[in-house]
């Protein structure tokens, strides 16, 4: 391999990892893909395999380097092994760029003059692959990284964050292939025309004003230390840390207080002390006069003394009674259970910690007393926990299934002073502009926030301080396409990608396109 070649690949893994939180130069991702792009003029299937994975390893490693401060330091395995655990998730993940790369070969062999949207559409088939193989890991999903660009983003209520991705790549491929031959230029226009039209229906969604019954939400984020969370010494001092903020919440007379995921430091609902304490909990909300919304590990006794855990929410009204709760549907491998656990059993270490949880099976819609509400009637809300928010057909099926307000309950306590709670929070404002919902955010450690249906930042917490955020949100009314349809584009993206690559063994080379007048060499 070249050196040129490498540091090309390599420089498409930086100004992709660039784009992203903390670094956030979003422009940057509109250009980033032309140095793996020209690179691959010229190469073979087993070199273009290569080149991609060097820039999506250069890429993820440069994104999710988080994972070995949350094996490392909470996971209690030692630096090295942690760091070659997050190596391997790392070269998994750049299986995709380097799938990628193959393909572009491939459709800029046989089908040069489509390339500019067979591409994409190529790019947008991983990223949906991705979302779903192996329980799924759609992180640093390339759309994601215009999360602040709100003209652009609007198009997610119709085709979700895939169609941003689509986009971006439409837009490196349309300008490689103009660098390259000056006259290849079809590319080019309909890249311009297609970000023109998006940013027409961008601002034409912005314009239209957020009008309706609204509701006034408090966030407490307590700032609980990892390694403090579980001490029985430190329990009472985790109980009054809530107690304390949530007072100073309910000055601003909400209709609902969101704690974070697992904030209470006792099984909610469980016997012994932690009865006593699920009572005093119930007693506290009832003196407040307020719903509360806050996250607690539960479990279950089954026969032989088996014992199921479960990453729970529980909603519990005015008089304290809890009248609903939602338990994780998606858990986090080798986080909450060990995937393959007879296989893996040498990673049990890992997640012992945590436990080995179960995952719930109901969508739970909670409705906030019209009572405490600032509009006329009952406001139906839903949460997913931590992990969950980066998976856009989740969130979608509750929103489908009547929920107004979406809110998410996490620990990013587990990410330590990376970039990974900015990624994180960014991934929220996505899910807003799909479903045309506001989004309420409780972190334990931050980044605790409220993004209305626009997918506007409407207001945000530093991470790891102490912190009490209030705000009126305007419920979403209106299913949008992408609520009702979820994911069509990106299985038509996925159609028009396994067609255009199996078309190249099925059709006779007299059908195959090609350029005009560029070459397909360097």
């Amino acid at each position: 391999m070249k050196i040129l070649g490498f540091l090309y690949s390599l420089a498409t893994g930086l100004l992709l990892a660039a784009a992203f939180p903390s670094f956030d130069i979003s422009w940057i991702a509109w250009i980033a893909l032309l140095p793996l792009l020209r690179v691959l003029r010229g190469l073979t299937m087993r070199q273009a395999l290569l080149h991609g994975f060097i820039a999506g390893l250069t890429f993820f490693a440069a994104t999710v380097h988080w994972v070995t401060n949350s094996v490392h330091f909470y996971g209690g395995v030692p630096l090295l092994p942690a760091s070659l655990i997050t190596l391997l998730l790392c070269a998994y993940l750049a299986l995709y760029p380097a799938l990628f790369g193959v393909a572009v070969i491939q459709l800029r062999r046989n089908y040069p003059s489509l390339l500019f949207l067979t591409a994409p559409a190529v790019w947008t088939a991983l990223e949906l692959a991705r979302t779903y193989v192996f329980s799924g890991f759609p992180w640093a999903l390339l759309g994601y990284s215009q999360y602040a660009f709100l003209p652009l983003i609007q198009l997610a209520d119709i085709t979700g964050v895939y169609g941003i991705s689509f986009l971006i790549v439409l837009v490196n491929v349309a300008l490689e292939e103009f660098l390259f031959s000056r006259r290849n230029y079809a590319g080019l226009v309909a890249a311009c025309l297609a970000v023109a039209a998006t940013l027409a229906y961008g601002y034409n969604r912005l314009a239209v004003p957020l009008t309706g019954e609204s509701i006034r939400i408090s966030l407490v984020q307590g700032n609980i230390e990892q390694d403090r969370k579980w001490d029985p010494r430190y329990q009472s001092d985790v109980i009054a840390v809530y107690g304390r903020l949530t007072k100073a919440a309910l000055v601003q007379r909400p209709a609902l207080v969101i704690w974070p995921e697992t904030a209470t430091p006792f099984y909610f609902g469980g016997g012994g002390d932690h009865g006593a304490l699920t009572k005093d909990l119930r007693m506290f909300v009832k003196q407040g006069d307020t719903p509360l919304l806050f996250g607690s590990p539960t479990y279950e006794i089954k026969p032989a003394r088996a014992i199921e855990l479960r990453n729970s929410a529980f909603f519990l009204d005015r008089e304290g009674t809890p009248v609903a709760v939602y338990h994780k549907i998606h858990l986090v491998p080798f986080g909450e259970y060990v995937p393959l656990k007879r296989l893996l059993f040498f990673v049990d270490k890992l997640v012992e910690a945590v436990g080995d949880f179960r995952t719930g099976k109901e969508y739970t819609i909670m409705q906030v007393d019209a009572r405490s509400n600032m509009g006329m009637g009952p406001v139906d809300i839903s949460t997913v926990i931590c992990y969950e928010i980066i998976f856009p057909d989740l969130v979608r099926r509750f929103v489908d299934r009547g929920t107004t307000v979406m809110t998410t309950i996490t620990n990013d306590a587990w990410f330590g002073r990376t970039a990974a709670p900015y990624q994180h929070f960014s991934m929220a404002v996505f899910r807003a502009v799909e479903n045309r919902v506001p989004v309420a955010r409780a972190a334990n450690t931050g980044i605790s926030g409220f993004i209305d249906a626009r997918g506007r930042i409407l207001a945000r917490s530093d991470i790891f301080t102490e912190a009490v955020l209030t705000q009126t949100l305007i419920p979403g009314r209106d299913r949008t396409f992408y609520t009702r349809y979820g994911d069509i584009f990106s299985y038509v993206c996925l159609v028009i990608a396994l067609l255009s690559l199996a078309a190249n063994y099925v059709l006779p080379s007299s059908q195959k396109t090609s350029f005009p007048t560029a070459s397909s060499g360097r």
